[in-house]
């Protein structure tokens, strides 16, 4: 297995996060963006710089990605493109995205996208904080014990 990660917008906690769990599970950590990434330098962690353009990063690691690989993502088109592949979505605040709940995500994403660009509403999530950062370790945490069993 190894861990992708979305990591144009992904907080740098989030980040920390991730090192710390593929130097334990010996999982290679691959982070994507379309600009050079400072991260933690280690043989299981490596950098891919795609060239800019829009969801180039989400495109490559979906091109890329094999069942079983884990995808930590906000983007809800991405998570379906992962599921789709047999692999595993994980929201930075510590969500899975699964084939039972893609569907409404996508719905309701592609419904607040229509508000927000009719005006109807504004903003966009909630600022991440230490609840959201706890959420994503545990369920990071549970995920991989699980991997592991197997």
């Amino acid at each position: 297995m190894k861990i992708y990660v979305d990591a144009d917008a992904c907080p740098n906690a989030i980040k920390d996060i991730l090192y710390k769990a593929a130097l334990r599970c010996h999982c290679e950590l691959i982070l994507v963006a379309n600009q050079p990434l400072s991260v933690r330098r280690h043989p299981l962690i490596k950098t891919i710089q795609v060239t800019k353009g829009f969801d180039v990063a989400d495109q490559y690691i979906a091109d890329t990605i094999v069942a079983g690989d884990l995808v930590i993502t906000a983007d809800i088109p991405l998570a379906s493109m992962v599921i789709a592949k047999h692999a595993t979505a994980l929201n930075p605040r510590g969500e899975m995205y699964t084939k039972e709940n893609i569907s409404n995500k996508l719905a309701t994403r592609n419904l607040m996208d229509e508000l927000r660009g009719s005006g109807v509403i504004s903003g966009g999530p909630q600022k991440m904080n230490t609840s959201h950062l706890q959420q994503f370790a545990n369920a990071l945490d549970r995920y991989l014990a699980k991997y592991h069993k197997n």
